[in-house]
């Protein structure tokens, strides 16, 4: 039995693939603790691990948040200083108390590989996105005002990097903690087959496929096609989006369900057609064992699970990252791109997607190659293999 740490970030998309490994982890008979947040406690606690909440460290979200998200790397090594240095007192001395075996940190959770290099505890990297590194960067294809962005924050970027290291932690470029390194162990959450440029990685990284928890299929019996439209959990407030999805599906013979997040006013969208279901969230996993089409916002979590149950995509990326993903998809010919917002667009995209068999073939096919990758159970194995030595 081991004790093993785990660290995330705030995010949906980043926890929600640890939670299956750590109910398996738990089920082997390891103890595990989670540094996480007050909403996802009762998700990690229904593992059976113990959830550390560390809200109170993080500082608020900026306004522009919806401007910010994947665009702002100055902003990001801001986050990743402040929380490191605030939890450090804290966190450093319930590691020291404890003696982990392990530390599995989010490839964005910087804070946790930190504490991990600077305690010499054994470290895994927990990868939700592609598996990145100077190959793989390229692929990412920032536009200039990002680019300039960015080069105009280095000043700022490395004054906090400056300040790390008068307080221990060695970090000597700002890419090194953003970056999947060659040396060290690294679970990644999709497949061989789907990751970019694989064979630039080394034997370090596993790649497990997506770590799902599979429900029971509803039993429910389908008259028509089904449509799935989510832009996901952070950048959903589209509202004029939306109302443009309904006006290019509502005459057509097939069903559609729109989940649209707790921040839009759906009474403010106007008529929901008779064809819609328009609610704030849905339990993803059961709608896509149903869904024919899915108009994804292309977060990797989001495509991962549309691809493991074979559902073609219409892609609409709303930053770089998700860009990336996008890209990936349509290379594996399991979608296309939405190349307008208007309602005459959506429609013919969803429809050529629909009715054009070859996208869900090539979408089943990275679908099994996800299943045979190991998952959780994979994962799991991984861990507890650092773990033990």
């Amino acid at each position: 039995m081991s004790k093993i740490v785990f660290f995330c970030i705030p995010a949906y998309g980043h926890t929600n693939p640890t939670i299956e490994v750590v109910r398996e982890l738990v089920k082997r008979g390891n103890q595990v603790h989670y540094y996480s947040f007050y909403e996802f406690r009762s998700r990690i606690e229904e593992t059976g691990a113990v959830c550390i909440p560390c809200d109170d460290f993080m500082p608020p979200a900026p306004k522009d948040i919806d401007k910010k998200v994947g665009k702002d790397l100055s902003s990001l090594v801001d986050m990743t200083v402040d929380v490191t240095l605030a939890m450090e007192d804290k966190v450093l001395g319930e590691l020291r108390a404890w003696k982990p075996d392990c530390i599995v940190s989010d490839s964005i959770c910087i804070w946790g590989k930190l504490y991990a290099k600077k305690l010499n505890v054994p470290f895994v990297c927990s990868t939700t996105t592609f598996a990145f590194n100077q190959q793989t960067a390229r692929l990412m294809k920032q536009s200039l005002s990002e680019l300039l962005r960015m080069l105009s924050g280095m000043p700022r970027i490395n004054a906090r990097l400056r300040q790390l290291r008068r307080h221990g932690y060695e970090i000597r470029q700002f890419y090194e903690l953003l970056q999947n390194d060659n040396d060290t162990e690294t679970i990644v959450y999709t497949s061989k087959e789907f990751q970019p440029m694989s064979e630039t990685f080394s034997d370090k990284f596993t790649f497990t496929g997506p770590s799902i928890a599979v429900p029971k299929p509803s039993g429910h019996k389908k008259s028509r096609p089904l449509i799935y439209i989510s832009l996901g959990t952070v950048l959903n407030r589209q509202e004029d989006f939306y109302i443009s999805c309904m006006k290019a599906l509502k005459t057509e013979a097939l069903d559609v369900i729109m989940s649209v997040g707790g921040r839009t006013d759906i009474s403010g969208l106007g008529v929901i057609p008779d064809n819609f279901q328009v609610i704030p969230r849905v339990n993803q996993l059961e709608v896509l064992q149903e869904a024919d089409v899915f108009l994804t916002h292309c977060g990797m979590n989001s495509v991962s699970e549309s691809l493991y149950f074979g559902v073609p995509m219409v892609l609409f990326p709303q930053q770089p990252e998700e860009g990336a993903v996008a890209r990936r998809v349509q290379e594996v010919g399991a979608g296309i791109p939405l190349p307008g917002r208007e309602a005459s667009v959506i429609r013919e995209s969803i429809l050529q997607v629909l009715k054009n068999a070859r996208f869900r073939v090539a979408a089943g096919g990275i679908g099994e190659s996800f299943r045979k990758a190991g998952g959780a159970q994979k994962a799991a194995d991984v861990i507890e293999k650092i773990s033990s030595k």
